[in-house]
């Protein structure tokens, strides 16, 4: 099985009760698109707690980076592995827990899909103030997007599956904004910059995660905690 869910924030329980619900297996494999807050405190820390995954949840997990969680290229401890095509972030005592890098192009069960991670805080500022988790490359850099038109331009921008963590501008759920929160201080760069993607790309369906939302629009998926298997018509 390969299933979609939306963010964990490093709550895993309904995932381990999903696993177990349906008997997921070692070559099964569950893509989380953004926060699944797996590297969130200290070293030390997240260890114990991806210790306990590895341990409680038997299937694999591919997690999409997200705005609440460090990204694994900037944790000495991560190496690229190769994986389905493309390459993805791996902790040789973790190797079930890889993390895809952005603009890469994994063939997945025959489906060619590219990951698009990162997006804007809207917590930003009270999470500084609080001394929480916030770092400063949430959002994909200059680098990234140039990283993810090359590898579009590469396929001739067609692919089957956009894997991101925000979505394109136009298809923001403004429904579910927060009430009182002033969105003209929101940065909405990636998401203006997908919408561009979006625009040209040629694709089957786009599921996304960040909004705490289940809906779908069009060809896009907002999953939260609610469950989408990959080859699902």
């Amino acid at each position: 099985m390969i299933i979609l869910t939306g963010d964990t924030h490093r709550q895993f329980e309904r995932i381990n009760k999903f696993c177990m619900r349906f008997e997921l297996i070692a070559k099964d494999l569950i893509i989380i698109l953004g926060d699944a807050g797996i590297n969130y405190y200290d070293v030390e820390k997240d260890i114990d707690f991806k210790g306990a995954l590895d341990y409680h949840i038997p299937a694999r997990l591919l997690c999409i980076h997200g705005n609440h969680e460090i990204r694994p290229e900037t944790r000495s401890s991560y190496t690229e592995m190769n994986w389905c095509g493309g390459i993805v972030y791996i902790e040789y005592d973790f190797p079930k827990l890889m993390f895809a890098k952005c603009g890469e192009i994994y063939d997945i069960d025959g489906k060619k899909c590219i990951a698009i991670g990162g997006a804007y805080s809207i917590d930003k500022h009270e999470r500084i103030e609080c001394n929480w988790g916030w770092w400063n490359d949430e959002q994909p850099s200059d680098e990234i997007k140039q990283r993810v038109e090359s590898k579009l331009d590469s396929v001739d921008w067609r692919v089957d599956v956009v894997l991101s963590h925000t979505a394109p501008f136009k298809y923001e759920p403004r429904e579910v904004f927060m009430k009182g929160f002033a969105q003209n201080s929101v940065d909405k760069t990636t998401e203006k910059w997908l919408d561009n993607i979006e625009d040209r790309l040629n694709y089957d369906r786009w599921y996304c995660g960040h909004y705490h939302t289940n809906k779908i629009i069009d060809k896009i998926r907002f999953l939260h905690d609610t469950y989408e298997e990959l080859d699902d018509k």
